[in-house]
């Protein structure tokens, strides 16, 4: 069997409200990047990857297109291992991390699908078959969300099925922050599962003071409280403040988590499959993660973390981010009370309505040469 083709196109998917956050300010869209491997007998495994906005999806697809699809044709696809370390060292001088590393997961992802599809298997059973349930939480991009408009939001999410919550902090004033900490904890009695979400807004002195303020609203983890680069500041946060630490989501390869588990800067280490290159390496940290005594968690894309999450005995949380493709799936992820199921639909059976997708695709050659956001 021989690969025979790969695909490749860039969507550019409007967000149904802004979403806002402590460094990214508004975000409109957000670039979907989908990648379709087929094979000399007709089978066609799907992988995607996203990034913020409309920034990097263009450099994302030119990398699949132009460097990785002529490198994997013709190339055994159920040599996962040896194909992702033919990506790597392809790309390795041009990028470690990065760009390089959205576009690997991409086509790993699609290798993955075809390879659980080829033997009818499930991924979360083909990738390790520990449970097929794993514990989710709704991850609120809502930082200039009003408090009326917070709460709202969240027993919307309650309603929804969700029994655990993530909201943002990193306003203007500490004060703010706790204020609206403390109201949500209120609202959501004293029991279920509250984390904080800072996304790198914050000084290793400053996020120790927000840990011990926090801490009284039983907040269950205080997450990307510094930049993902200031391993000792990650280390003083968990160690000098009062909350574990969640981060992960801007480590790009296995060995910046290994640097960072090392380092003991992080309680729940967060890799995200559609930017660390991949259900292989994503793998790797699973595992680097559980030989440290360590649970992982995840960011984004929930409906394939759902299967990484549901195939490992260290699963935490299931993170459902605000970057949904629900309206663009033919069966989305299903939640109730507080858990999400894998789906046993060979691969990871996620099922685009590619007709809704091609309203929002790219052309590439039409793009002017400078893109406004």
């Amino acid at each position: 069997m021989k690969i025979s083709l790969v695909q490749t196109e860039l969507y550019y998917i409007p967000l149904p409200e802004v979403l806002t956050d402590a460094m990214h300010g508004e975000m409109k869209y957000f670039s979907l990047i989908a990648v379709r491997i087929k094979t000399d007998s007709g089978e066609v495994g799907v992988g995607y990857t996203y990034t913020v906005g409309k920034q990097g999806g263009t450099a994302v697809l030119a990398m699949i297109r132009d460097d990785l699809a002529p490198l994997l044709e013709g190339h055994d696809p159920r040599r996962n291992e040896l194909l992702w370390e033919k990506m790597q060292w392809h790309l390795h001088y041009v990028g470690r991390g990065g760009i390089a590393s959205f576009a690997m997961s991409a086509v790993d992802i699609a290798l993955w699908d075809l390879k659980g599809k080829l033997s009818g298997e499930p991924l979360w059973r083909l990738l390790g078959g520990h449970d097929n349930k794993a514990r989710v939480y709704a991850g609120g991009i809502d930082l200039l969300l009003t408090m009326d408009q917070l709460a709202r939001q969240t027993d919307e999410n309650l309603d929804r099925g969700f029994r655990a919550i993530k909201m943002k902090v990193g306003r203007e004033r500490l004060s703010e922050d706790v204020e609206r900490v403390a109201a949500m904890r209120k609202l959501l009695g004293p029991d279920l599962p509250l984390m904080v979400d800072a996304n790198m807004k914050w000084t290793a002195e400053e996020a120790i003071r927000a840990s011990h303020a926090f801490a009284e609203h039983n907040v269950y983890w205080l997450e990307e409280p510094v930049i993902p680069d200031d391993i000792a500041g990650h280390r003083r946060v968990l160690t000098e403040g009062s909350l574990p630490v969640a981060t992960g989501e801007n480590l790009h390869t296995i060995y910046e988590f290994e640097k960072m588990i090392a380092g003991g800067g992080v309680s729940f280490p967060e890799p995200d499959v559609s930017n660390i290159g991949g259900i292989t390496p994503w793998l790797k940290v699973a595992k680097l993660a559980e030989a440290h005594n360590l649970p992982v968690t995840t960011h984004g894309v929930h409906e394939l973390h759902v299967h990484l999450l549901a195939a490992v005995p260290n699963a935490s949380l299931l993170e459902a981010h605000g970057f949904g493709l629900e309206g663009f799936l033919h069966e989305p992820v299903k939640i109730e009370d507080g858990w999400a199921t894998a789906p046993d639909r060979p691969g990871h059976g996620v099922d685009f309505d590619w007709e809704k997708l091609d309203i929002h695709r790219v052309d590439i050659h039409s793009l002017p040469k400078i893109m406004s956001t």
